[in-house]
């Protein structure tokens, strides 16, 4: 029998139950565990670890836990500061250390705003009127993840343009262990930012190799969109969004999965990348032992040196590139204009189709192939 994944609580929740600490210490009752309710209705009880008086208010801090999710954020600690606003309605927002501010257009938040989601914000504010009987009780509410500094360095925040920490995030304040589907959709507002800041052509990368070869080409920041495997699902979120172009920069291995259809590109989905090379160099002249070194070959760049010795690699790249724009427009019935580059890992140009070379004049990359 499989083993059932535990759940674990947002930082959300963790800033939520600092804040009911807050108010139950003011009270002089006991803050060590607090009980709250999701916004999607689950239960959740959360350990304190600690309640002080500060200058600046009451501060709780709070341990995160994300059951068996691999969360970066996992065991640092959360503070929440709430200090009392007489005269004043409503909630205050603010980021302490550790927890970034919205810098571009496009994401839910407006500029300037401290990059505290939607969710924690309405699950913060239903405690707040819990513990005061008031709807528009006034406070000012701080939250702190010192941690956050150095941890936003491994999420996508830099490119979204939150500075200063990571987010505060939660749907619920239920961590649920991470589905495919949630970590699909952490990717999209990549694409929001992107169109807000005026990028009209956005290019589409698998990871930080192909985000470092886009800006040595003179590819601007702010339109490079991380994509890891999803490349249909990103497709299909750029066209709803009306992005006018997309330009799919990769390696051999994920374009010429492309080029066979294969729009979900991690190996166990599928991976026919040497068969599909093997039947494009054979289809450009490649002689049957030399088919057979590619598909024997242990890796794409393996294969593509033998069929670089044949002399190939240029028609067979050139052909393989052509193919991923024709599939992805078919897929997106040709709602996008779509480009393909294909390069290896050490940021070489090795094929472009037309559409790709139209980008690239057009917005003035340093486009060699």
């Amino acid at each position: 029998m499989a083993k059932e994944l535990r759940s674990g609580y947002t930082t959300g929740a963790c800033a939520a139950a600092g804040v009911k600490a807050c108010f139950l210490f003011q009270a002089g009752e006991d803050w060590n565990e607090i009980a709250l309710t999701a916004l999607d209705g689950t239960p959740l009880v959360i350990p304190v670890k600690a309640v002080v008086e500060t200058p600046d208010g009451v501060r709780a801090e709070v341990i995160k836990f994300s059951g068996d999710d691999p969360d970066i954020t996992n065991g640092v600690s959360v503070f929440t500061t709430v200090k009392i606003l007489d005269g004043h309605q409503g909630i205050v927002f603010r980021a302490g250390e550790g927890v970034g501010t919205v810098t571009k257009r496009g994401m839910s938040l407006p500029v300037g705003e401290p990059s505290i989601n939607k969710g924690p914000r309405e699950l913060i504010r239903r405690v707040v009127s819990e513990m005061t009987g008031q709807e528009d009780f006034g406070a000012e509410v701080t939250i702190a993840i010192p941690e956050g500094v150095e941890l936003a360095k491994k999420t996508l925040n830099p490119v979204l343009g939150i500075e200063g920490g990571i987010s505060v995030i939660g749907t619920t304040g239920v961590l649920r262990p991470m589905s495919e589907e949630a970590f699909k959709d952490s990717l999209v507002p990549q694409i929001d930012v992107a169109l807000a800041s005026g990028e009209d052509v956005l290019v589409f990368v698998p990871g930080k190799i192909g985000e470092r070869i886009a800006l040595a080409l003179g590819i601007s920041q702010a339109a490079i969109i991380e994509t890891s495997n999803f490349i249909g699902f990103m497709l299909d979120r750029a066209a709803e969004r009306g992005a006018k172009g997309v330009l799919i920069l990769g390696h051999t291995g994920k374009l010429v999965k492309i080029a066979a259809g294969v729009f979900h590109t991690h190996n166990r989905i599928a991976d026919a990348r040497l068969e599909t090379l093997a039947a494009y160099a054979a289809a450009e002249g490649l002689e049957q032992n030399g088919v057979r070194a590619v598909l024997a070959s242990n890796t794409t760049e393996d294969a593509m040196e033998r069929i670089a010795e044949a002399g190939l690699a240029p028609r067979v790249c050139g052909v393989i590139a052509e193919r991923v724009h024709v599939r992805a427009e078919r897929y997106l019935f040709g709602k996008v204009q779509v480009g393909a580059l294909m390069v290896n890992f050490a940021g070489d140009i090795l094929g472009a189709d037309d559409r790709a070379r139209a980008f690239a004049k057009e917005h003035g990359w340093k486009l060699k192939a």
